[in-house]
């Protein structure tokens, strides 16, 4: 394991601590870590994974970690590829590097010694990625929590209508902008590739959390999601945005309770 990596952090209870780790994709994870006061010996840890353009400090994120280290949770926020401040250019992240950077953070926690159980917790993109990820190594993930979870990019790269845009799905364009940044026909041409059993593969405890109300992602995909998950939950918030803006602590309170019931 590499001197950066979790072994060297995992120390320290009731902190919040800083650094990063070389990612198999090559760019380095940025990564901050909650612990509870009384985080001594071995505890359940919540992998916190943002959504596309979004990066490990976004407020919705911030109070879900609070919460879970109040909740004798530990808590792990990662800048992935690409975003935040992570390595990596936002124009060639994929959602394929995203999962190998998972489930490198999943390898981590459960070598280091310091966790009882691993859940998952992601948001918009990073729910889906989250769910592929569990998906590939189910024996080592407890539970995932998706929240407001952005399940059909792959079915709309392949209709060539993925975010705000329109385009020729056999023909990519070499580079799109997607909400003012450039993004790689890599992207479209790998997402694609991801097949609709690989996104409900998971077949442990999931618990999904939607605004009736988000602009981004309708709460038809979760509801669709939640009827095709062996052991899914579905929580519907109300008048909320897809990033939790107005109620991000009733979000938060969901998912740990949701969490206390899962853990062991």
């Amino acid at each position: 394991m590499q001197p950066n990596s979790m072994t060297t952090v995992e120390k320290a209870p009731g902190e919040s601590r800083h650094f990063t780790l070389r990612g198999r994709t090559g760019a380095v994870m940025d990564l901050l870590l909650d612990r509870p006061e009384d985080g001594e010996g071995k505890i359940p840890l919540v992998i916190i994974l943002h959504g596309l353009t979004g990066f490990k400090e976004e407020a919705h994120l911030a109070a879900l970690a609070r919460k879970l280290r109040l909740s004798h949770f530990a808590a792990l926020r990662a800048d992935l590829y690409g975003h935040g401040a992570g390595g990596g250019l936002f124009r060639d992240h994929t959602l394929q590097k995203w999962v190998a950077e998972i489930r490198q953070l999943i390898d981590e926690a459960r070598t280091c010694g310091q966790y009882s159980q691993i859940f998952l917790c992601g948001h918009s993109q990073g729910a889906l990625c989250a769910l592929l990820a569990a998906g590939e190594e189910p024996e080592h993930v407890s539970g995932v929590i998706a929240l407001a979870p952005a399940l059909r990019i792959p079915a709309k790269a392949r209709s060539g209508t993925l975010f705000d845009l329109s385009f020729d799905p056999a023909h990519i364009p070499e580079e799109l902008t997607v909400w003012g940044r450039p993004l790689s026909a890599e992207y479209v041409r790998l997402a694609q590739t991801v097949r609709e059993e690989a996104i409900t593969a998971y077949p442990g405890p999931v618990l999904l959390i939607h605004s009736d109300t988000d602009e981004r992602v309708p709460l038809s995909v979760s509801e669709e999601a939640a009827a095709r998950f062996p052991q899914a939950r579905l929580i519907v918030t109300h008048g909320d945005t897809h990033d939790f803006d107005r109620h991000p602590d009733e979000m938060a309170e969901a998912a740990v309770n949701w969490l206390q019931q899962a853990a062991i």
